[in-house]
């Protein structure tokens, strides 16, 4: 069986590659609010909590569409201090494989989430997957009248 320190270092790939995805976006940078922290802000609001290089992966995001889906998965909770009653998740992948895409989509959620409207006008389309942005709602055609008879 493997250690959690060789789990973890398996996913340090994963928190470097979702590190780089988040700071793409416009205005993204890193935060660190308290010491052993290097979190994902825009606007210097946190938009995902990850976790270091070496420890087990451990992500927390605004997911205010998907959460509830995201809450089915045995390996995320509702953020604590509160944040999940705000529709922040917390997911630990010690015992669980992490999915890239997932994760890629979730860090896209939560950008989009609380990033300025000036900043999301220049951020790039959704990723493609089951927990992205649904499409742009749409006017219905109009219907036909009906011709008089006669």
């Amino acid at each position: 069986m493997a250690t959690k320190r060789t789990k973890a270092g398996a996913s340090d790939a994963v928190l470097r590659a979702l590190r780089a995805f988040g700071l793409a976006y416009p205005g993204a940078h890193t935060k660190s609010p308290w010491p052993g922290h290097l979190d994902l802000a825009v606007a210097d609001k946190t938009f995902a909590y990850l976790s270091l290089e070496g420890e087990p992966l451990r992500v927390s995001c605004k997911l205010p569409r998907s959460g509830a889906l995201a809450l089915m998965l045995p390996f995320v909770a509702p953020a604590a201090y509160g944040l999940g009653k705000s529709g922040w998740v917390a997911a630990d992948f010690a015992d669980h494989p992490p999915d890239l895409d997932m994760l890629k989509a979730w860090l896209d959620e939560s950008y989009r989430a609380q990033a300025p409207k000036k900043l999301l006008a220049s951020a790039p389309p959704p990723p493609p997957g089951p927990m992205s942005a649904p499409p742009a709602r749409t006017k219905p055609a109009p219907r036909p009248r009906p011709r008089p008879r006669g």
